[in-house]
């Protein structure tokens, strides 16, 4: 019989609802005792809808409670660190959501206390982006299909923010969402599983649309999170990144992430949920998509993996703490480059 786990959720946001929820209820063995989320209202809604048993009145008192084996965290990336130490410290596994924190002082902290509790699972939500595409573009890139890795470019340019008059967004409020700028660092983890390390960024940064409404307060506020990032990369092999962030423009590319090498080149294009695979080399006339059996076609399962994990069934690989100290490493460089205008080289001190 598998060993029972049982779950306190601090923050029941969208990603919360949508996945993680069902997909827990889901496991044999596993209960979803009790809620803490921002309000006492929302936590008895979402109690109710999802047949959660407990609302308590704040996520301390969720943490402190001996009846609690994990805690999962899907609030903003503002409360990611205290929580997350926090439950720690109180001997719980976590599952925190993406957006590991606001800041890379942050993640190492978060970090360090996992590593004080090394019998404990600490795992963050991967990115989304290339979990169905991703073995086979890494077969493809490890292969040597593309030869040698001659430069890259990662694209994640929408209209997300470009319409002014909506309400001001929690992540263009630097407090609540940190370094981490539109789609950059989801987008850099899942090329971290893919490519090598950066050595050196140099990023420039704009605030196209400053002014945002707070209709719930009357009143304006200041934006105070880049809607436009360009960054250029140099990796480990030698090979070059383009990064082209944006929020603010219509009709864009879209999200995309390109190899070109030696031989060849892999594009994979992300719509709507769908991951698409082109490759081509200097015989092909064009690109051509590449048809991935459903056998080889990787998924979501992050609810499943984290209660393996407890269960001592398998190792976290999607994500770590130490890999979401490194794609934080990266934000806080291509912040400090925009800042002084100049390129930044890694490690970190």
């Amino acid at each position: 019989m598998a060993k029972s786990v049982r779950i306190g959720l601090v923050g029941a946001g969208g990603n919360t609802r949508l996945k993680h929820i069902p997909g827990l209820q889901a496991i044999d063995g596993v209960e979803i005792v009790g809620v803490a989320n921002r309000s006492a209202e929302s936590s008895a809604a979402v109690a109710a809808e999802f047949g959660i048993p407990k609302v308590y009145d704040n996520w301390q008192a969720l943490v402190a409670d001996p009846n609690i084996d994990a805690v999962v965290i899907g609030t903003w990336p503002n409360m990611h660190c205290e929580i997350t130490c926090a439950a720690l410290a109180a001997g719980k596994h976590v599952l925190c959501e993406s957006r590991m924190s606001r800041n890379l002082a942050e993640a190492r902290e978060m970090l360090a206390a996992s590593k004080k509790q090394p019998g404990l699972v600490a795992q963050l939500v991967p990115s989304p982006y290339g979990l169905i595409s991703g073995p086979a573009v890494h077969q493809l890139l490890k292969g040597h299909f593309v030869g040698d890795l001659r430069e890259v470019i990662v694209i994640g340019a929408n209209d997300q923010f470009w319409d002014y008059s909506q309400p001001l967004h929690w992540r263009q409020d630097a407090e609540i969402s940190g370094k981490n700028v539109l789609m950059l660092g989801i987008l850099q983890e899942t090329l971290m599983r893919w490519a090598p390390q950066p050595v050196q960024v140099f990023a420039q940064t704009e605030l196209f649309e400053p002014t945002r409404p707070l209709p719930e307060e009357s009143r304006f506020a200041e934006a105070t999170v880049p809607d436009s990032v360009q960054i250029l990369a140099e990796l480990q092999s030698g090979a070059r990144v383009i990064y082209h962030f944006s929020g603010v423009i219509l009709f864009g590319p879209g999200v995309q992430i390109h190899f070109y090498g030696s031989r060849g080149t892999v594009k994979v294009h992300f719509v709507n949920g769908e991951e698409r695979v082109y490759a081509g080399r200097g015989e092909d006339q064009e690109l051509k998509e590449i048809e991935i059996p459903a056998e080889e076609r990787g998924q979501w399962q992050v609810e499943a993996d984290f209660i393996a994990a407890i269960r001592g069934e398998k190792k976290v690989t999607l994500t770590d703490f130490a890999t979401g100290v490194q794609y934080m490493e990266f934000l806080e460089a291509v912040a400090r480059s925009a800042e002084e205008n100049a390129p930044v080289e890694f490690p970190l001190d």
